[in-house]
């Protein structure tokens, strides 16, 4: 009977007790569960967003285009920057001042007179790239050597588009032009960006040299530069640029700069060679594959080798950076103006030449 009445009396305290503790904990708890509930709902957002950003992400991999290019904003600020670089429009070098005395591309020498002289003959605006540097460098030690003269043999190694040819015929030279066999370019970049010939035609700048006098003096065939044809023999010089770091790995085009000197020229006859250099490192670099980097190292070995063998070849000097153009580096995609030194895969690199005098007749 009592627990009854203590039950009866206690319900309605009870209830009033409850209601007001479930509303303190509605209090306290409140802040709390719309914090998760905010959560959830961010949480959910981010997800949606990086599931979109993560499918672009797969699409720019299978086709950059749409994006702007891969390499898009890098190119954007390379922009920026060279509109911030001084290009001298004149020479601000001393005629009477040494030219060409290092091996690697190098500001200084785009700055002396006779590199504009040397453009000039070749039809070209005297641009800050280095190919045009290797085009100069080829001429430059051609006629130190005495070779650019009436009735001399030349033999070009994936000639491509080059102007030399047209060049050295209006100076009187006979010259084979050779390029890779069309199914070797096939495969390459180099058809799709004009760095490939397949014939004679192609090879002609009217502006240079007539083309009866160009037809009567150059020739044009491929030829496989890790198995030199026989019958290419006899040739007063022979040149490539920056053609021999694509034949597959750092020996075969070393191994091809010693056989255009034993097996293309005559006695005292002159090689010279461009190839991609290795900037950054003597150590790391790449061995193998499409393109090839040489270091030090590997410029020092071949010329010990073929020293050993007879032959005569000019002193590796590494230039210096002089010049603030000379820590410009050029980045994918490339076209700017400077292109002295650039990012090739992920090293820095530029233009290395070497010159070799097959030794003489004893």
């Amino acid at each position: 009977m009592l627990k009854r009445v203590l039950k009866a009396a206690g319900r309605p305290l009870w209830e009033r007790l409850r209601f007001r503790i479930g509303a303190e904990i509605d209090r306290r708890a409140g802040p709390e569960r719309a914090k998760a509930i905010h959560a959830e709902m961010v949480i959910g957002r981010l997800s949606s967003e990086v599931a979109t950003l993560q499918r672009q992400f797969e699409e720019l991999q299978r086709d950059p285009a749409p994006f702007g290019g891969a390499n898009d904003l890098e190119h954007r600020v390379a922009q920026m920057i060279q509109q911030r670089i001084f290009l001298p429009t004149c020479s601000i070098v001393d005629e009477h001042a040494p030219f060409m005395q290092h091996s690697i591309c190098s500001a200084i020498d785009f700055l002396h007179p006779r590199y504009r002289e040397i453009c000039a003959m070749l039809g070209h605006p005297p641009l800050y790239q280095r190919k045009l540097w290797e085009w100069v460098f080829i001429i430059h030690h051609l006629l130190e050597a005495g070779m650019l003269t009436e009735g001399r043999r030349g033999l070009v190694f994936g000639v491509g588009r080059e102007r030399l040819p047209a060049l050295f015929a209006k100076m009187g030279c006979e010259i084979v032009a050779t390029d890779a066999p069309a199914e070797f370019s096939a495969s390459s970049e180099w058809s799709v960006s004009g760095q490939h010939s397949t014939a004679l035609a192609e090879l002609k700048y009217p502006e240079i040299v007539p083309d009866e006098v160009f037809e009567a003096r150059v020739t044009h065939q491929s030829c496989d530069m890790n198995a030199i044809d026989e019958q290419l023999t006899g040739f007063d010089f022979t040149w490539s640029s920056c053609c021999f770091e694509h034949l597959g790995d750092l020996e075969a085009g070393l191994q091809f700069v010693i056989n255009s000197v034993e097996k293309t020229l005559k006695p005292g006859g002159i090689a010279v060679h461009t190839t991609e250099y290795n900037l950054g490192s003597n150590e790391d670099t790449l061995e193998s594959g499409a393109t090839v980097i040489y270091r030090k190292r590997d410029i020092d070995d071949l010329i010990r080798r073929l020293r050993e063998r007879g032959h005569e070849v000019k002193p590796f000097i590494v230039a210096p950076h002089a010049h603030p153009l000379d820590f410009h580096i050029d980045a994918p995609p490339y076209g700017g103006d400077p292109h002295l030194k650039l990012r090739l895969a992920s090293y820095m690199a530029t233009s290395v030449g070497i010159v070799v005098r097959r030794q003489s007749q004893s």
